[in-house]
């Protein structure tokens, strides 16, 4: 298996992916898949920031996707993003989501970037949770009953990553140049 940038070919097989967890699932609260133009038009938005949006690719097939995107759309956020992660439908448990998300902390580090935030959908999403854990993130709190999807309350599970020493020093580096999103 292979991490690496996506491209905008891959824009079907994101969008299959990602509908899938629309579709079935609570890490995303969007009910409603985006179709592949949608998806592709998202990567470039994420790379026109100069950020990772990175594709697991084992035997020639996308079977996993994730980014980092702004945390939030004001100055003062600059250094902070968010991570998503998502793996193909079957392909849950075989460290995919591990060996993408490790790679995109990687890639975000030489940014500058002072923290990573993790937005999980469902307090019950223990896979996401515990691939989050694992790497590092702490558990900094709980919005309880924000989204009503699939006939039930869920929750959002918010998570947190330092990187470059956090908030031990003054930031520097990209965020810096990096404003309003």
């Amino acid at each position: 298996m292979i991490v690496r940038d996506a491209t905008e070919a891959d824009a079907p097989a994101l969008a299959a992916i990602y509908g899938d967890a629309c579709l079935h699932g609570f890490g995303t609260f969007e009910e409603v898949p985006p179709e592949p133009a949608e998806m592709a038009r998202r990567l470039a938005e994420v790379k026109d920031l100069g950020l990772p949006y990175l594709v697991a690719e084992e035997e020639g097939e996308v079977v996993g996707l994730c980014y980092a995107k702004p945390f939030r759309p004001r100055s003062a956020y600059r250094f902070t993003v968010e991570d998503s992660v998502y793996v193909a439908p079957g392909q849950g448990g075989k460290g995919v989501g591990r060996l993408m998300l490790a790679e995109l902390i990687r890639r975000c580090e030489p940014l500058g970037l002072r923290q990573m935030t993790a937005v999980i959908g469902d307090s019950l999403n223990a896979g996401s949770i515990g691939l989050h854990a694992a790497l590092g993130f702490e558990h900094t709190g709980v919005f309880k009953a924000v989204g009503w999807k699939h006939g039930r309350w869920v929750d959002i599970v918010f998570m947190q990553l330092s990187l470059n020493g956090g908030d031990s020093t003054e930031p520097s580096g990209r965020g810096q140049t990096l404003r309003e999103f």
